[in-house]
């Protein structure tokens, strides 16, 4: 049964990243030809990312999981200087109001994706050491809330209001299997609610994209335009779509389209078929990647498969939410699909850990 989930996750995870080969190349060519006279651009970029990505994918494999507890710390703290780092003029990459990158000569990395990977690691190996004491408070509950607040808060400067309320939801649920009072966990929630308000409502971009969310009609051509283009989008497609390469809404009127928005270019080339494909594909994904955590041969695998199976769910529902229009506008890629860069790459590590303890489970 091991054997069958590692084999059917892996082939899952490859389709849908050749489903993204091609929608990229159909979402970008115009667009990149537009600015960079290479309607190749993008989809040479990618297939650069896809190579760099199995790369290290194959070489997590090939390290047993559990090595990566006695690197826990440093790996963390690695990761919150950098956090850090790309908060500082002239190393950081500003864009759009937001400083989140380190620019290299193809490559955008985003250390956000590696202190989620970092940070996941991290509370699987706490959970691990500490799972006898997860109900009490200052010695179960306390240093991983503690250090979730550190990370997020870095983040949230940046700004990144979804990655940080996907890395939280996803801590927290980890600690909730763990054992972690459901008490903590409510107060911390009731008490988070009044700083979520704040984020969102004294910020005016944010506060658009939930008055975008609520009736994007009222400013169909401000805050409500990326909504509505791609409601557009999936309703041109109708059953069957308009055919692949065939959309209307890429020719620059839906942005972002081979990135936060490919699946409603999905949508609209392949129709509801081609919808309910991609999110069959990622149920099945999650269905195999949980046999692979119920298999783990002991508490770190069990918690960090949970952890990295969690981040990459919560990253796809809140996608297709937000491109289906029944969540706020949130920049979170479509793992496997989107364009993404050093986001795409981290969704094929994670896979790749995945894998590894799928493999390690399997031995007796």
């Amino acid at each position: 049964m091991g054997r069958a989930a590692r084999i059917n996750l892996f082939v899952i995870t490859v389709t849908l990243v050749c489903i993204g080969v091609v929608m990229i190349y159909s979402a970008s060519s115009i667009y990149a030809w537009e600015r960079y006279k290479d309607g190749f651009f993008f989809l040479k970029r990618h297939v650069s990312f896809v190579f760099i990505g199995a790369f290290l994918a194959l070489l997590v494999m090939s390290t047993d999981y559990k090595n990566f507890r006695r690197y826990a710390k440093p790996f963390l703290l690695v990761s919150f200087v950098l956090l850090l780092l790309v908060l500082v003029p002239g190393i950081g990459r500003e864009v759009s109001g937001a400083r989140r990158w380190f620019r290299f000569k193809f490559l955008s990395f985003q250390p956000s994706e590696l202190a989620n990977l970092a940070l996941i690691v991290y509370i699987a190996d706490f959970i691990a050491r500490k799972h006898s004491q997860m109900r009490m408070f200052w010695r179960g509950f306390a240093p991983p809330v503690g250090m979730l607040g550190a990370f997020c808060l870095l983040i949230l400067v940046q700004p990144d209001l979804g990655t940080t309320i996907a890395l939280a939801s996803v801590v927290l649920v980890m600690l909730f299997v763990a054992g972690t009072r459901l008490t903590y966990l409510m107060s911390l929630f009731l008490a988070s609610l009044p700083a979520l308000y704040l984020l969102i409502f004294s910020v005016p971009y944010r506060r658009m994209r939930i008055m975008a969310f609520l009736n994007p009609w009222l400013d169909p051509k401000g805050s409500g335009f990326q909504i509505i283009q791609s409601q557009v989008a999936l309703g041109s497609g109708n059953i069957f779509g308009v055919g692949l390469g065939q959309s209307k809404q890429k020719l620059f009127y839906l942005p972002a389209a081979h990135t936060d928005f490919i699946f409603s270019i999905i949508g609209e080339e392949m129709g509801l078929i081609g919808t309910i494909g991609v999110i069959v594909l990622f149920i099945l994904f999650l269905h195999q990647a949980l046999k692979v955590i119920r298999q783990s041969s002991d508490t770190f695998g069990y918690f960090l498969g949970l952890g990295l199976t969690l981040m990459l769910s919560f990253k796809a529902v809140i996608n297709i939410g937000v491109s289906c229009g029944v969540l706020p506008t949130k920049g979170l890629p479509l793992p496997f699909i989107s364009y993404g860069g050093s986001s795409f790459i981290f969704d094929l590590v994670s896979v790749g850990i995945l894998l590894n303890i799928a493999r390690t489970g399997e031995e007796p």
